[in-house]
């Protein structure tokens, strides 16, 4: 049953000239994920109702601001036709500046473009470490989204670290003996043209917006309209899953492929760690008796050690637990702030790929900031943005 799913959910995405022999590549992922997703929303009672109402939130809260932000900066670098990666090639002076700019960024694609870039001879190793010290990965997308006064204090700190860091390694570290220079590498897969299933898609999101900006506010939405929004949601949460369960991508988009593929493909992606994320929250508090409160407020002094040794693991899903857990009150500032400054995000997983010693000894230096920030915030501010 899973296969057959599998096999039907690949068939539309397979882009024009590809052989159906090359089709395992759109179906690494496991589409029983998604299927077990879907059902649990179906299901009867208590837990159904719970996961609707996660899911509708996170994808309401979360996906469609996510949607939005991908489709502008997608659409205005086709429409400008600029490409920012060229520009920290071709930069001397302002490499680490702009390394942390990049790792700034909300998602993973940033980073990327910077570690990529190194293995090629284009960069220094001071822009490697100052972007996987600025980026917090897709869980920058999820703090903008439902904390953005935080997000508003946090990022800016990141990315005056990252840039610090990166300029005293190239100043008093030795750096690692460079890669033999390579041809450029593509990363990311591409994904073909524009197909119907992408209009669908942000045109479910562009609905949708209109209730996460309300909701935002701080105001209630009356019915029908309130149904009506959860309807679309329920659907966007469906689309989101069904695309990931089949979807090439692992962290970023081809940036020659339709602005509107890339956000419907990296949306996707992102809102599968933040559905998660956000149910084995409420799973937790719901079904397993525990107080996460008082069992977080017992280890208290540990907690930003905690969260930073969590950055230390590639990819973004622990990293979305831990922004999740401090939206909900659970851990402070200082913990988030160690995390977004350690965590590398996906692009970790290239940085090993393509030179594994760089990639941990950047990964070892992140955590000297992030220690001296996190603590100094929850020592001289605890109370600060909780």
């Amino acid at each position: 049953m899973v296969q057959f799913i599998q096999s039907v959910l690949a068939r539309p995405l397979l882009p024009v000239g590809l052989r159906d022999t090359d089709s395992k590549v759109f179906m690494h992922r496991p589409a029983w994920v998604a299927l077990a997703l879907l059902i649990a929303a179906s299901l009867p009672g208590t837990a159904g109702e719970l996961t609707r109402s996660v899911l509708v939130d996170a994808y309401v809260q979360v996906s469609v601001f996510v949607a939005a932000t991908l489709l502008i900066l997608y659409g205005s670098e086709r429409l400008f036709g600029y490409n920012i990666g060229r520009a920290l090639r071709s930069s001397r002076y302002f490499q680490v500046p702009l390394a942390s700019i990049l790792g700034a960024m909300p998602g993973c694609g940033g980073a990327i473009v910077v570690v990529t870039a190194y293995t090629t001879g284009n960069v220094r190793f001071g822009a490697v470490v100052a972007t996987l010290v600025a980026t917090m990965g897709d869980a920058a997308f999820l703090l903008i989204a439902a904390r953005p006064d935080a997000a508003i204090i946090a990022l800016p700190l990141a990315l005056i670290a990252g840039t610090l860091t990166g300029l005293a390694v190239d100043r008093w570290v030795a750096a690692p003996r460079r890669p033999h220079k390579r041809a450029p590498i593509e990363i990311a897969p591409r994904i073909g043209a524009l197909r119907w299933r992408d209009v669908v898609f942000c045109l479910l999101a562009a609905l949708t917006l209109p209730g996460g900006i309300i909701l935002l506010t701080g105001y209630a939405i009356r019915p029908p309209f309130e149904t009506i929004l959860s309807l679309l949601a329920i659907l966007g949460v469906a689309s989101c899953a069904a695309i990931w369960a089949c979807s090439p991508v692992r962290n970023i988009t081809h940036p020659d492929d339709e602005p509107m593929s890339r956000c419907t493909e990296e949306t996707s992606f992102i809102s599968i760690w933040v559905f998660g994320a956000f149910l084995a929250y409420e799973y937790a508090v719901e079904f397993s008796g525990l107080n996460l409160e008082t069992l977080f407020a017992t280890v208290a002094p540990l907690l930003p050690l905690i969260a930073i040794i969590i950055g230390l693991i590639p990819g973004c899903g622990p990293q979305v637990l831990v922004t999740t857990l401090y939206i909900n009150g659970l851990v402070p500032f200082s913990a988030l702030l160690g995390n977004m400054i350690s965590n590398d995000g996906d692009a970790l997983f290239p940085a090993i790929a393509l030179d594994a010693r760089a990639a941990v000894l950047a990964t070892v230096y992140s955590t000297v900031p992030a220690l001296i920030l996190a603590y100094s915030f929850f020592w001289l501010a605890p109370g600060f943005l909780n």
